[in-house]
């Protein structure tokens, strides 16, 4: 057997680890990336009849997908609800999470958070001709929607307003629709969502705000329990969203036309 000199099999080795090298760094990431955002959140995260998504989550979301180096081909958003949040991330189900998803010390027990990256607050949207209801105390005796899940109504029923009857429907278009109806006297949830609602095509002139701050909800972006790594790049993410204009650009894009009043871009904290 002729044995090939040793400067030929060096060059040959050499030669096959750098195109290697250069096929994986010129396609990036392989694969899709499994985002879970909300579907039914005008402004926040919607997925309309034609399956175009829209909304801030959305637009933050493909921000970081392109930092990770994913083409705007690659993503997939998945549904989530408020009550399967933390499963489809422990079950890999989706790689983070976008979803109006308020960091709190009992979630983070099951997943980690990257941010946060946007300040809501919790307010009520009610019918335009109610004027009984100025206040939470005001929802004693009367019946309140939000979604299963959802940190809002447990917050009104537990300091608010204990004897507020609780109505919790899978989501918030559901509350929308039962509000219209009169099958309850209000809706609770963060204020931007509730100003994507009243901002909606075909709500003009149904729904207010009652314009208040119920709680600080601190949105953050959930990953997986213990995936630094992610984590640490997210947030890299968000900080440059902010510091380029997009973070900004995005919110008048989503809100401005609700006439929504957001908070300043929080400091990135977590991790």
């Amino acid at each position: 057997m002729k044995v090939p000199k040793a400067g030929a099999l060096v060059a040959v080795i050499g030669l096959a680890l750098t195109a290697s090298g250069c096929g994986e760094g010129d396609s990036g990431p392989k694969g899709n990336l499994s985002i879970g955002i909300k579907f039914d959140q005008p402004g926040v995260g919607l997925r309309d009849q034609s399956g175009t998504f829209s909304g801030f989550d959305v637009d933050v979301s493909t921000y970081i997908a392109k930092e990770l180096g994913y083409k705007p081909e690659q993503i997939e958003f998945k549904k989530v609800d408020s009550s399967d949040r933390e499963l489809l991330l422990q079950y890999n189900e989706v790689k983070f999470v976008a979803a109006s998803y308020s960091i709190n010390e009992k979630r983070k027990e099951k997943v980690d958070f990257a941010g946060p990256y946007f300040l809501a607050h919790q307010d009520l949207l009610v019918r335009a001709d109610e004027t009984a209801i100025t206040k939470a105390e005001d929802l004693n005796n009367k019946k309140l929607c939000s979604v299963t899940g959802s940190t809002s109504a447990q917050n009104v029923k537990a300091n608010l307003a204990p004897k507020a009857s609780l109505l919790e429907l899978d989501g918030y278009s559901e509350c929308v629709i039962a509000l219209q109806d009169g099958l309850v006297d209000a809706l609770t949830t963060d204020n931007s969502i509730l100003a994507g609602y009243a901002a909606q095509k075909g709500n003009a002139g149904k729904f207010k705000l009652v314009g208040l701050s119920l709680s600080n909800e601190n949105y953050g972006i959930g990953v997986k329990k213990g995936d630094k790594e992610l984590q640490g790049k997210i947030n890299a993410a968000l900080k440059k969203m902010v510091q380029d204009g997009s973070w900004e650009a995005a919110v008048k894009k989503n809100f401005g036309p609700a006439n929504y009043r957001n908070e300043p871009a929080p400091q990135v904290t977590t991790g």
